[in-house]
């Protein structure tokens, strides 16, 4: 093994207990979802965002808060509604006159600048809002007067989609979903948690996260992340999956008649960071196969569309997704 290879081993073994030291820290205060809370740490660690899809009630703000105590990151919500413009976020430049009489414009700062921002039912707001943030987190600063503002860093959206309620929602085109790392769907309880989460939330006090890491150790883990080694069959399984998720490509012919159009090779990157983020949160040191097709549905799923055929057929991008996978399983 040489120098280099010791030192990720060795970095990549204290992260997994941290990250261990972060789960447990989320888990004092979120009630089960462990599938969920795992995603959304492995879209930040993979320094990406990520679209939480799930009905009312589900504890959406709650996760996002709380991850934000347990990485030690700062944090804004912003609730999205149809009248909310893009200077509401990204902030505005006001006019200030000095006590010479002298007048200058100073830039005020929206709540996008923190380092963790959960962005509340997001198909709410109008394009042109969506379009504004969305451009943040591609580019990781925003343009105001033509003056140039740094997000801080680490940056991550967290944002939110009610699949309930569509009337009065603006859903954002496929291009724009392309910028979330993972789309991760937030299910009900089983009954065992629900009966947890009732005990856990109706009494006197209830209990926080605690903070684990601050945000340069987050950036030293993103970095590592960066940094492990992903095998060429770990690398042959993802290119397999994209490519057979392409309908002009593709050799099953559910896929060629079901999808209008497959996912681009942002799908295979997020694919590339994620399984090393799943593999380091588990304590392994290389991702496998089987990271693959565990993140294959919340890499690909809002990066393809169903033809017209497959939905009059009642077929869903998740199952589809899923025949895909089944290839390189």
């Amino acid at each position: 093994m040489s120098l280099a290879q010791d030192v990720i081993v060795t970095e990549a073994d204290r992260a997994s207990e941290r990250l261990a030291e972060v789960k447990a820290s989320i888990a004092q205060a979120i009630v089960g979802q462990q599938q969920v809370v795992e995603l959304a740490l492995a879209a930040v660690l993979s320094g990406g965002h990520a679209l939480l899809v799930g009905a009312p009630g589900l504890a959406k703000t709650k996760l996002v808060h709380t991850l934000a105590v347990a990485l030690g990151l700062d944090s804004k919500r912003v609730q999205f509604t149809p009248d909310l413009m893009p200077a509401d976020i990204l902030g505005s430049e006001v006019l200030e006159e000095d006590a010479d009489g002298k007048r200058s414009f100073r830039f005020i700062e929206g709540p996008i600048f923190c380092r963790l921002l959960m962005a509340d039912e997001i198909n709410r707001a109008s394009p042109r809002t969506q379009s504004a943030l969305l451009q943040a987190m591609q580019e990781g600063h925003v343009t105001v007067a033509g003056a140039r503002h740094d997000l801080p860093q680490p940056f991550h959206v967290l944002a939110t989609q009610n699949p309930i309620e569509q009337e009065g929602t603006y859903p954002l085109p496929e291009a724009q979903l392309d910028r979330f790392l993972f789309e991760i769907d937030v299910d009900y309880p089983d009954r065992e948690e629900e009966r947890a989460i009732l005990l856990a939330t109706t009494g006197a006090d209830e209990v926080d996260a605690r903070p684990v890491l601050d945000a340069a150790e987050l950036r030293g883990v993103q970095r590592l992340v960066r940094q492990m080694p992903v095998g060429e069959k770990v690398l042959e399984a993802i290119l397999t999956l994209v490519r057979l998720a392409r309908p002009d490509e593709t050799t099953i012919d559910e896929i060629r008649g079901g999808l209008s159009w497959g996912p681009g090779p942002r799908a295979g990157q997020a694919l590339m960071l994620g399984v090393r983020a799943r593999a380091l949160l588990q304590g392994r040191l290389a991702p496998s196969v089987e990271d693959v097709v565990a993140l294959a549905a919340p890499a690909l799923k809002h990066r393809v569309a169903l033809s017209f055929s497959a939905r009059a057929d009642g077929a869903t991008a998740e199952s589809l997704i899923a025949r895909v996978a089944r290839e390189i399983a």
